[in-house]
């Protein structure tokens, strides 16, 4: 017990020693597009810099950063995948423990964000705070716009604390989070805080455009026939798990999935004036909308579960081919979001689109009717296409899971007992260690895979969670960030909740590995 304590108490200090490097690293992930969306592309510039498919700089950035900063044991401990995921590693190589007898704990955490919307930035809040400069040196701070606009901002008195910019919350800081981990992790080894462990952390790209294709390129390339060394018992996400009600850094321990399923309506064009030489895809497409709206109303074909809550479907987005507006159009397009909650099969949810009796009396009339699930065709920063559909499995690890039970732990030593006393209301931390869900989707849903499909080894060694026709490695969520801050215009994070985030990151893989 003695030895836990000294553990746990070494790594918060560590955590708060390194606090200050972990700003300036994260600062720095966030200004890093400002240097590329103002120049010209000929000189080098490129105007969606720091989106998904263009990380480059940023990722390069921080391959740099985990080697000058110790974060691996050698430079070739880390680099580039295949798909442009940035992925390093840390064990002990002396602990005496065989490779595959280890424990396997990845770390994963995004690097793309969403536009930043400068101008607008400079707009709203006076020039006092820049998307990706962040706050302007004697700018004015538009604290009451702020207050409006972010589901949680600390007091005023405490807003020293808080780093603004796009990706602050949404997630450059559990990145930053898993390199201070890792660098804490290589130097308290000695003291056990790598034995019998290998962690494997990534920083993915494109999940803001395709989520968890980072991942699937892992399941799905990488991880079929390896080694048990290579195969996740725990994979710890990095995305932010603060909510403005309930308080920061909860432990989130599932969430839905979602896909898109694209209905196409071909119909035949005419005059407005001789509606009946056409067929109108319009027209018929809305009966479609409209049954399935029906449908879901009624609840028929969604299954609930109690932790998830029920799947959801709504009509997302739409395109209309036409001559003009006096005409019957050729084309109408429309997309379905559908929210998949744990057991639900995607393929069931696109037949319940294609079994709708709409569609039924639109093909009967003549009109040709697609019911598909479209897939992300976009190249990564390395070039690599994906190509994968555009569905994205919702999961859940129970709570009573020897991993979720590790996480408890870990926040009950290192986190908890370190949050001062005082108010723990709204988005502020709490001592204890809340257990919950996220409402948005993560790189969670690009880890579970088809059963008796997948060629991974190991998995039920490893105590892969099963859900239906589907398993994944237990997963949970712990980062810096409010999720109601996400997206937001003067996006921030509190970097309170990245200090401790570092500390259980440095602490849960020798809690895991029952140290």
């Amino acid at each position: 017990m003695n030895a836990h304590k000294s553990l746990d108490q070494r790594v918060a200090e560590l955590a708060a020693r390194d606090l200050p490097l972990a700003r300036r690293i994260l600062a720095e992930a966030i200004r890093i597009p400002a240097d590329y969306v103002d120049r010209p592309v000929d000189q080098g510039g490129d105007p969606l810099c720091g989106l998904s498919n263009h990380e480059g700089p940023r990722l390069e950035y921080l391959r740099r950063t985990i080697i000058e900063v110790g974060a691996v044991r050698r430079p070739e401990d880390v680099g580039f995948d295949a798909y442009g995921n940035l992925v390093w590693t840390v064990e002990d190589p002396d602990d005496g423990i065989a490779a595959d007898d280890k424990k396997v704990i990845y770390f994963d955490g995004h690097t793309d964000t969403v536009k930043a919307l400068r101008e607008v930035w400079r707009d709203k809040l006076e020039g006092g705070i820049d998307a990706y400069e962040g706050r302007r040196p004697g700018g004015r701070l538009a604290e009451d716009f702020l207050r409006r606009e972010l589901g949680w901002l600390p007091p005023t008195d405490e807003l020293d604390h808080v780093i603004f910019g796009r990706g602050s919350a949404d997630q450059l800081g559990g990145v930053v989070a898993e390199i201070i981990a890792t660098r804490i992790l290589l130097e308290l080894a000695p003291e056990g805080a790598l034995r019998g462990v290998i962690v494997r952390a990534y920083g993915t790209t494109a999940e803001e455009d395709n989520d968890g294709a980072g991942p699937m390129y892992v399941v799905g390339r990488e991880l079929p026939g390896a080694p048990l060394h290579r195969v996740p018992d725990v994979v710890i996400l990095t995305e932010g798990t603060g909510d403005s009600r309930k308080g920061a850094l909860g432990l989130y321990r599932g969430q839905r999935g979602r896909m898109q399923i694209e209905v196409r309506v071909v119909g035949r064009s005419c005059h407005g004036s001789m509606p009946w030489e056409g067929l109108n895809p319009l027209e018929y497409g809305a009966r479609i909308l409209v049954e399935a709206a029906d449908a879901y109303e009624a609840r028929q074909g969604f299954l609930d579960d109690p932790f998830l809550g029920h799947g959801t479907r709504t009509a997302s987005w739409a395109v209309l081919d036409s001559p003009s507006d006096c005409a019957v159009p050729d084309t109408f397009t429309f997309r379905f979001d559908r929210r998949l909650t744990v057991g639900e099969d995607p393929e069931q949810a696109r037949k319940d689109i294609e079994d709708l009796p709409a569609v039924a009396r639109a093909r009967a009339a003549g009109l040709q009717v697609e019911v598909t699930v479209p897939r992300y065709e976009q190249p990564t920063w390395k070039g690599y296409v994906p190509g994968n559909p555009q569905i994205y499995m919702g999961w859940s690890t129970p709570e009573d899971h020897p991993a979720i039970q590790a996480g408890v732990q870990t926040y009950d030593r290192v986190v908890g007992p370190n949050v001062p006393d005082g108010p723990q209301e709204g988005g502020r931390l709490r001592k204890q260690c809340r257990v919950d869900r996220w409402i948005f989707s993560t790189d969670g849903v690009g880890f579970p895979v088809r059963k008796g499909q997948h060629g991974i080894a190991g998995t039920d060694r490893k105590r892969w969670v099963q859900a239906g026709d589907f398993e994944h490695p237990p997963m949970f969520g712990f980062g810096p960030g409010i999720e109601q801050n996400t997206h937001k215009i003067g996006e921030c994070m509190d970097t309170r909740e990245l200090q401790h985030a570092i500390a259980f990151l440095a602490r849960y893989p020798s809690v895991f590995a029952g140290g």
